[in-house]
Formats: structure tokens, C-alpha cells, sequence
């Protein structure tokens, strides 16, 4: 058994694993191929556009990670083809469907990308009659394969001349699979396809008057693929590429946190919302948190909050609220001893009370949430932590606005041991626990988006001009918003965060995500429509690197799960792929 993932970059320890492995097949199985030539192609994976052709990478693994084979797709946006630069199994791999279904795989992949044909070179059938019967056989072998596919090599055309008259061997054809469209291309449009690949793969290689010989030679209106010599079935036509499932962790003790209180919004009903309306797309496989060690907790939290949270949790009675309700200063030396006190001294406000179970739910949402960085490590471009207790307004050392504990702020702190990461808080709320707890430091960026502090919550924290202290000055940015502001404006601001972002240059994205934005939201005054979710989830998706979403804010129970639905169709660019 195997699958088929695609590798976006060589950051992750995993994808490193994976292009080495890659690397080593491509230099035993493709002979005229050097050691420096296989590093080329890792390098444009990391330089996308510096060929004009758009990198592509799928590798076929099994269970214990070792590549089997692999593809690699070249894309051309503006001309909407593709060229299937290399497929080949591992040594000793080639007769047990790996090629098979890869090719199947970049089919699917052209077609989602809507190209009108994929083409590939391939060693000619057509050989000298002193030519080796072995190689006559594998070059009819490989035709036939693609031929079944119904790729076959495009006639009348100068794609086989020589680059230089020292150059006596047989040259590839230029093989189209049209995608299960017609047979007959415009030549129009392939001599524009032939001169970007030439120019792109083979700059170095083809001088203009070589690749202007070989384009010309296309002259006639249509372009013909030779008649089929080898199957007489037409091929299944390609699909869209399915969604690879995106891993959702729940919080599956977040009910045993319900505070019953007349008023109190943030309510266990939020999740079964919000699932309501991601569980019919298919787009998500929904995992089993895993138990991590508090110290994951305490790497950002002062443990003194901790043991606090634990012990308070413990002592409220069944059905008990302890709110608090006296506010001592923060005497690191002269901490109150009286529990109910000791509330105040680590909350920063009257309404986020503690409950029995607080402390469990709040540390099974860290475990959601670094399960999902977890399989964020392990390759996926995406994951959805759908926790409840938030976690945003939990600082270093205290506790507040419902949250308890700072899974974003977890999260990006295990990830940040293999690279820099970026926190971008799409919340109404500002973020103020991940600008407390990452403002002396410069492997995080946290950026936040939400309302001014002169009337919006936390009040404290959030101005403009809070930039970072030391290390992490200019590593923190936050973008105050109005009190009435609708989808334009928003988006306006998350423009100016997206290029922080990107300007930062990040291994790794974690979103807090906050549904509070929306429309007739309880706890904010902005006005966002699930139209405006979509649009968000399409520009955050152009960050292009590993995102994990962690569940914060959002309290109108009747639009979550329709407007959760709107921001992961536009972060996943789902919509082609369901119609």
C-alpha cells in the first residue's frame, strides 16, 4: 500500500527525507543525469518561478515514508499546459502500479489546473534497424503505456532535429495527452507551449535560431497526434484532483466546559456548528487528539498559572462558577493565598470564570491543537485544530476572555523549533496573549487584525504603535481597525498582514481563526458576510505554506458554520473541486 502526496518545499524534516530520496532515484534510474543536474530541480521547487514553469512535486510513499516513485510537473499558467518533466519508480519498483498511478495523479492534476493537454518527451519507437532489440522494446513499452492514456506523439513537426550535428542520437518525441479532449490541437497555441518549454527547460541548451526552427515547423492550422499503434481503447477521461483530507482534531471534552450562566456566549453548541457544515464537504479526516505533557504548556505559560488553573479546577464544586472578584497588584514575590483572590491576581477580567473542568478542556484543546502541528511536521499543508476553550486572550501569566490557555501560542512555539513561524489573528478580538508571550522574541511574528482597543476588548493591549522589545521589536504588528468596517475594508487590512507575513518569510503559518467578525456577531460590531470569509481563506491560501487554523472566536451560532464553510472553500480552493 502506498499514497501520493504532493511535496511543496524542501523546510520540513519530512519533505527533506523525501527529495533526498527522490534525488537518489533520479540519478540511478535516469542514467545521463549528474549528481549536480538532480539538484536542480530541488532548487526550483524552492525557486518556482525562476524557469517561467511552476514546479510540481508528488511523491508515492508507503507507511514508513520511504518513496517509492515520484512525478514531477511542470505547470505554465498563462498557456494553461503542463509537461511532465520526470515519473519513475524506485529501483526494483517498476511493475507494481506506482507509474501507473502516479500518471494518473499529474493527469488529474493538468486537468484541475484546466490545461488543455499535458505534454511529455518520450523515446521513440522508431529506431535504426542496428538499434539494440532491449531498447527497441522499452521505448514501444513506454509509448504503449502512455498510449493507453491516450498520449501519443504529435506528427509533422521538426521536435526530433538535433541540437548539434555531433548529436547521432535517436531524439524524444513530443508526446500530448489531450485530457480526454479532442485529438487535434491548434498549432497556434502549441508553438507558444513548445517555445516556453524549450526556453524554460532547455535555455542553456537551445539557441533562439534552434528553438525558432523547431516551433515554426508547426504550421499547419491543427496539430494531429500520431493514430494510435498499440491499444485500441480510448482512456477513462481525468477528474479533478481530489482534496488530499485536511486533518481536524476536536476538542472531544470541550462539552464538560459549560458554564450555564444567563449571558455567557461561549457555549459548547459552537462545535456541533460549526461541524454541521464542514462534515458534508469531505474536505476534512477528523483525527483523535493526542496527550501531550503539560510542559508543552509551560514552555509559554508561567507554571504558576498552571498548578493554579489545576488546583482550582479541582476545588470549584459540581455546578459552581469561582469569578474574580478582587484584582491585586502583581506582586511576583506576594502572591495572595486565599484562592478565590489568587483569581484576580491571574485573570485579567470579571467574566472568564473557572469551572470544574476548565482545566481539562482547556488542556485537551492544547493537545488538539499540537496534534494538528504534529501532522503539520509530518507534511500536511493544512490542519484545523476546532477546539473551544480559545486560547488568544490567555498571556504568559494570566488568564481571560474565556480563554485559559494559549493553544496558538503552543503551537507556535513546537513549531518554531524547525523554523520561523508567523501567527496571524483573524479574530475581532486582538491577540494580546500571543503579542505577550512572543513580544521579547524574533522567531515568532505575530500579527493581529481587530478592533481598536479604545472600545473593543481587551482595551490594553493592541495599539498600533506595540512593535516588539528587544529581539522581537519590529516582530509584532498590529492592525486596529474601526468600529463599523465591512468585507472591503477588511480585507484591505489583511493585505497589509499578508505582506508582513510574507515579508517575514515564515516556515510555518498558524491562523487564529475567530468567526467573530461576522455579521451580527454578540461580542462585535463588524459586518463580514460568509462571501467575505471565502475571499479571506483565497488570500490567506497565497501565503503558500504550511497553515494550521486553531478555532478562536465566533459567538452567532446561527451563521459559524456557514461562514467556517466560506473561509476554508476560499483557504483550500475547494470550490472547482466539488461542482
Amino acid at each position: 500500500m502506498f499514497r501520493i502526496r504532493r511535496v511543496y518545499d524542501d523546510l520540513l524534516p519530512v519533505n527533506i527525507a523525501a527529495l533526498a530520496q527522490v534525488r537518489e532515484t533520479l540519478v540511478q534510474q535516469f542514467d545521463q543525469l549528474t549528481a549536480a543536474e538532480a539538484d536542480k530541480f530541488i532548487h526550483h521547487l524552492r525557486n518556482p518561478f525562476e524557469l517561467r514553469l511552476r514546479p510540481l512535486l508528488f511523491v508515492a510513499e508507503n507507511s514508513r515514508r520511504k518513496v517509492l516513485g515520484f512525478a514531477l510537473l511542470l505547470h505554465e499558467p498563462v498557456l494553461h499546459c503542463c509537461f511532465l518533466d520526470f515519473i519513475s519508480a524506485a529501483p526494483g519498483l517498476t511493475s507494481r502500479g506506482i507509474g501507473g498511478s502516479l500518471y494518473e495523479r499529474v493527469r488529474d492534476e493538468a486537468h484541475g489546473l484546466q490545461c488543455q493537454a499535458l505534454f511529455l518527451e518520450c523515446a521513440p519507437d522508431e529506431l535504426p534497424q542496428d538499434a539494440p532489440a532491449p531498447l527497441r522494446r522499452a521505448n514501444i513499452a513506454r509509448l504503449r503505456f502512455y498510449e493507453a492514456y491516450g498520449a501519443r506523439p504529435l506528427v509533422g513537426n521538426a521536435y526530433q532535429t538535433p541540437v548539434s550535428e555531433q548529436d547521432t542520437n535517436p531524439q524524444p518525441y513530443l508526446v500530448a495527452d489531450p485530457l480526454g479532449g479532442p485529438d487535434e490541437l491548434k498549432a497556434s497555441w502549441v508553438r507558444k507551449v513548445v517555445r516556453a518549454y524549450l526556453e524554460g527547460k532547455y535555455a542553456q541548451l537551445c539557441g533562439p535560431e534552434y528553438v525558432d526552427l523547431v516551433v515554426s515547423s508547426f504550421r499547419d492550422p491543427t496539430v494531429r497526434l500520431r493514430e494510435p499503434r498499440y491499444t485500441e481503447a480510448r482512456p477513462e477521461p481525468p477528474t479533478m484532483p481530489s482534496l488530499e483530507p485536511v486533518p481536524m482534531v476536536v476538542n472531544d471534552r470541550h462539552q464538560i466546559h459549560h458554564v450555564r450562566e444567563r449571558g455567557y456566549v461561549e457555549s459548547p453548541v459552537r462545535i456541533p456548528r460549526i461541524l454541521e457544515a464542514l462534515d458534508p464537504t469531505g474536505w476534512f479526516q477528523q483525527s483523535p487528539p493526542k496527550d501531550f505533557s503539560v510542559d508543552h504548556i509551560e514552555a509559554v505559560h508561567d507554571p504558576h498559572l498552571v498548578r493554579y488553573l489545576r488546583r482550582a479546577s479541582e476545588e470549584v464544586g459540581e455546578g459552581e462558577s469561582l469569578y474574580p472578584y478582587v484584582f491585586p497588584i502583581r506582586n511576583k514575590t506576594r502572591r495572595p493565598r486565599e484562592r478565590s483572590v489568587l483569581a484576580g491576581y491571574f485573570c485579567i477580567d470579571t467574566f472568564t470564570p473557572i469551572h470544574r473542568n476548565s482545566f481539562r478542556a482547556a488542556k485537551r484543546a492544547v493537545d488538539c491543537t499540537l496534534t494538528c502541528a504534529e501532522r503539520i511536521v509530518g507534511g500536511a499543508r493544512f490542519a484545523y485544530s476546532l477546539v473551544r476553550p480559545p486560547g488568544h486572550h490567555a498571556e504568559s501569566s494570566s488568564f481571560g476572555g474565556f480563554c485559559y490557555f494559549n493553544n496558538a501560542a503552543v503551537a507556535a512555539h513546537y513549531l518554531s523549533k524547525l523554523g520561523k513561524v508567523a501567527i496571524l489573528d483573524l479574530d475581532y478580538h486582538h491577540g494580546n496573549g500571543q503579542q505577550d508571550i512572543f513580544y521579547q522574541r524574533a522567531d515568532v511574528l505575530t500579527v493581529s487584525i481587530h478592533g481598536d482597543p479604545s472600545f473593543a476588548y481587551p482595551y490594553y493591549a493592541g495599539f498600533k504603535e506595540e512593535r516588539g522589545e528587544g529581539p522581537g521589536e519590529g516582530f509584532n504588528l498590529n492592525l486596529p481597525q474601526p468600529e463599523k468596517l465591512d468585507g472591503s475594508g477588511y480585507r484591505t487590512a489583511l493585505r497589509k498582514a499578508l505582506a508582513a507575513v510574507n515579508d517575514y518569510a515564515p516556515v510555518f503559518v498558524v491562523i487564529a481563526f475567530g468567526l467573530d467578525p461576522a455579521k451580527g456577531d454578540p461580542t462585535g460590531t463588524w459586518a463580514l458576510l460568509p462571501e467575505d470569509f471565502r475571499r479571506n481563506g483565497e488570500l490567506v491560501r497565497g501565503l503558500d505554506r504550511p497553515t494550521l487554523v486553531v478555532q478562536e472566536g465566533g459567538y452567532r451560532t446561527r451563521t459559524l458554520g456557514r461562514n467556517a464553510r466560506s473561509f476554508f472553500d476560499g483557504l483550500l480552493g475547494a470550490v472547482a473541486r466539488t461542482k
